[in-house]
């Protein structure tokens, strides 16, 4: 939307880089960037997996969660139409009177996750309150993932977790499957309402074949999965799950990357157990712990609901976790070799002198996942809504400013002779008692 008359030629470079311009007998080079296509940007991820090409096999479409799907002829709007009883719950059918709506199964009675559509399949998290499987009826409470035929809606098979016994302070009523699952080939990944990461194969039983590494006796109806591995977090690893699990994992190089939910008691006054891992690296073919990394430790404010995203800058992998203190943090993918993280920045999403509180805090944590698009980073803190209102911060970080493990927060707490303050988990600075922020030169906001 641009134009001058003394450019008599313009020649662009595939990448948007390098704009070639002859004016006035001479010949320049300019180094003019256009914006990435998003949309682009999650094909390009996604080519890495083996699914459709317009597929969209995780939260977000792609690891850097920007949410931007291909499409042409998207409607603008829907109707689904009469709410009908549906006589075959297993059979996907159009309602009636409804407007752009292919088919219609009914989930559960509350659904928080997300679906995903993957090889000619989708699969989303929910309760049992459809009752898709004999042996547990829709009167039985559990979360469950469901999976239907893309093309027709028909129910396919179920994944169950009963719940947990400790009730709702580890796994909330009715709340279900709230992880999205992330999928390659005939491989599925999520993370259940007890705290268990879980391989599941695609194909069910429908491929006759049992592929679980400990084998289990086929069932006549194909409607159950078939489960290759697990992988409890709160008995192999001491998590303590607030509420529920609800990490959406990512997939990059054989490895699964796991936000643990860890958070405070039912009382929330106390942490049951601060020294056990926020954020954990799977070998996503045999379930064997990588690398863990227990970063927001006793600074916990609530819970850890949030997931991880994935880049590439200047050369470097990083992969993004939104820890429950508040901060976030960058870490490179591959660990420090000796089975911990080796972390390349943190960034405090509140401001120095916020407080957190049970009620009306305004010191926020993650519940929105990283969004990467064009070499920044964007980050939303948020509440709990069950706890009141609190002010709320988005934010844009520069990814490669440090990757020494620094601290590029936009603020520095500091006491009253100047000297550097250890992070803390209600408020990191206190005015009474002459403590300051103040800013800090590496800040990559």
């Amino acid at each position: 939307p641009w134009y001058t008359k003394d450019i008599s030629l313009l020649a662009f470079s595939q990448d948007g880089h390098n704009l070639l311009t002859a004016e006035s007998n001479t010949i320049k080079l300019l180094d003019i960037r256009l914006p990435p296509d998003p949309t682009e940007a999650i094909l390009s991820d996604v080519h890495d997996l083996k699914v459709g090409r317009f597929d969209w096999p995780q939260w977000g479409g792609s690891r850097s969660r920007i949410n931007t799907p291909a499409g042409t002829n998207i409607p603008l709007s829907w109707d689904t139409g009469d709410r009908f009883p549906i006589a075959n719950r297993k059979l996907g059918q159009k309602p009636m009177a409804s407007k752009n709506v292919k088919w219609a199964v009914p989930l559960g009675s509350e659904a928080y996750g997300n679906p995903v559509v993957a090889n000619g399949k989708v699969f989303v998290g929910t309760n049992n309150g459809a009752g898709y499987l004999q042996r547990y009826p829709s009167t039985i409470d559990l979360g469950v993932l469901l999976c239907f035929e893309e093309s027709t809606g028909n129910f396919l098979w179920q994944h169950s977790n009963e719940k947990l016994p400790t009730g709702r302070v580890n796994d909330w009523p009715d709340q279900g499957v709230c992880s999205t699952p992330v999928v390659d080939d005939d491989r599925l990944w999520y993370v259940s309402n007890r705290g268990e990461i879980v391989c599941l194969d695609t194909q069910g039983f429908y491929d006759d074949d049992d592929d679980g590494l400990e084998k289990q006796i086929t069932p006549a109806e194909k409607g159950e999965a078939d489960v290759v591995w697990k992988f409890d977090m709160m008995t192999k690893l001491g998590v303590q799950q607030h509420n529920m699990a609800t990490c959406s994992m990512l997939s990059v190089d054989s490895v699964l990357f796991v936000c643990t939910s860890n958070g405070v008691d039912d009382a929330h006054t106390s942490l049951p157990a601060p020294d056990a891992p926020s954020f954990m690296a799977l070998d996503r073919e045999t379930g064997k712990v990588v690398w863990t990394d227990n970063s927001p430790g006793k600074n916990i404010l609530h819970a850890q609901w949030a997931s991880p995203s994935y880049g590439v800058f200047n050369g470097q992998p990083q992969v993004i976790f939104p820890g429950g203190d508040g901060w976030l943090d960058s870490f490179d993918p591959r660990g420090n070799g000796h089975g911990g993280s080796k972390l390349l920045w943190k960034f405090d999403a509140n401001p120095k002198t916020s407080l957190y509180r049970l009620n009306g805090s305004t010191r926020n944590h993650f519940i929105a996942f990283p969004a990467i698009y064009d070499g920044l980073v964007f980050i939303a803190v948020g509440e709990d809504p069950e706890h009141g209102e609190g002010p709320g911060h988005l934010w844009c970080i520069d990814p490669t400013k440090r990757i020494d493990g620094a601290d590029v927060s936009p603020e520095l707490a500091v006491d009253q002779a100047g000297n550097s303050l250890a992070a803390r988990r209600l408020q990191a600075v206190d005015v009474t008692q002459g403590e300051r922020a103040i800013p800090n030169p590496d800040s990559a906001v």
